[in-house]
């Protein structure tokens, strides 16, 4: 099955445009977890017993590239709001082309994802626009602010509606078309909803505590932009009188921090600090609350693999 999401993904996004083909592939071909699609193929093997048959099986590689180029779009969003210039390990669309392509792309890819969506029917479509209302709606709340809210609350909001709303629908899309019941469906989503928060945060904290060549991203590209993460946010919030927690929350006062030297100093303070622990152990709450969300659901070996997954997010992040 992943071999023929693979072939969809590359084929879906092929265009007459020789210029769109290339720039739409660009991530597609540089790889990635497949975190997305992957949790629409165990999902769909919940009730699936001996297998499904061939149109069942077409429509979960359908949903697992929609949910997959739905998340690429934003990639190609995300990397020219925060002017990164790497991305998987290669240059990023915007440092390939221009920032006017990478948006353009972006859209294109948004564009093919609701296409395939339409072949899953009505109910499909719906599912997807609304998801993706709630990643806008999460990418605004980060490029605004708290605006006077709780600032670590409104990250958490954030982080629901830009990453964990997409898990979430993988999930549901997973229980959907491979014929699970209502409830187990249901069960999937909230599953889905709860390991895409640690799944964000545990992506954040690796960008803090591993390097370039593990994470495929440039390290400290949140603090450099001004967004603050958990672990950020936490730091500010403290109230430690050692010496490195004050440089700390001395150099994250000035929001984006752009002289290269701090930003090195700040990583390593951070690295360091009981704010970057604190995080690991809320990465560690939602793992737990995800997997106590699995007990409707039969004791079969997808179950057990979605259990894994609490633990392998909680182990990347130490």
């Amino acid at each position: 099955m992943l071999e023929e999401i693979e072939t969809l993904l590359r084929d879906g996004v092929a265009s007459a445009d020789p210029l769109v083909t290339e720039a739409a592939q660009h991530l597609v071909v540089a790889g990635g977890k497949r975190f997305r699609p992957m949790l629409v193929a165990v999902g769909g093997q919940l009730t699936a017993g001996s297998g499904h048959d061939a149109a069942a099986q077409r429509e979960l590689v359908l949903a697992a590239a929609v949910v997959e180029l739905t998340h690429l779009a934003t990639l190609y969003h995300d990397d020219v709001m925060d002017e990164a210039a790497v991305r998987r390990g290669a240059p990023s669309a915007n440092q390939r082309w221009s920032n006017s392509i990478a948006i353009l792309v972006g859209d294109y890819l948004f564009a093919r994802a609701a296409d395939l969506a339409a072949d899953l029917g009505p109910e499909a479509v719906r599912i997807q626009s609304r998801t993706f209302a709630r990643l806008v709606h999460g990418q605004i709340a980060e490029t605004v602010g708290p605006r006077g809210d709780d600032p670590i609350a409104h990250y958490l909001q954030v982080v629901a509606d830009k990453t964990a709303s997409l898990i979430a629908t993988s999930a549901r899309f997973g229980g959907m078309f491979g014929g699970a019941e209502p409830a187990q469906v249901s069960a999937l989503a909230e599953f889905g909803e709860t390991i895409g928060v640690a799944f964000q945060l545990s992506d954040d904290l690796l960008d803090i505590s591993s390097d370039s060549a593990a994470s495929g991203k440039t390290p400290g590209t949140d603090l450099r932009k001004g967004v603050p993460t958990l672990p950020v946010l936490y730091a500010q919030a403290g109230t430690d009188a050692d010496a490195a927690s004050v440089r700390l929350r001395e150099i994250l006062a000035s929001g984006p921090v752009e002289d290269e030297a701090q930003v090195v100093e700040a990583l390593g303070l951070l690295r360091e600090s009981a704010a970057l622990k604190r995080a690991r152990e809320t990465v560690r709450w939602y793992a737990e609350q995800a997997r106590a969300t699995l007990a409707p659901l039969p004791d079969v070996s997808a179950r057990r693999t979605l259990a894994s997954l609490c633990d392998l997010i909680v182990d990347r992040t130490g």
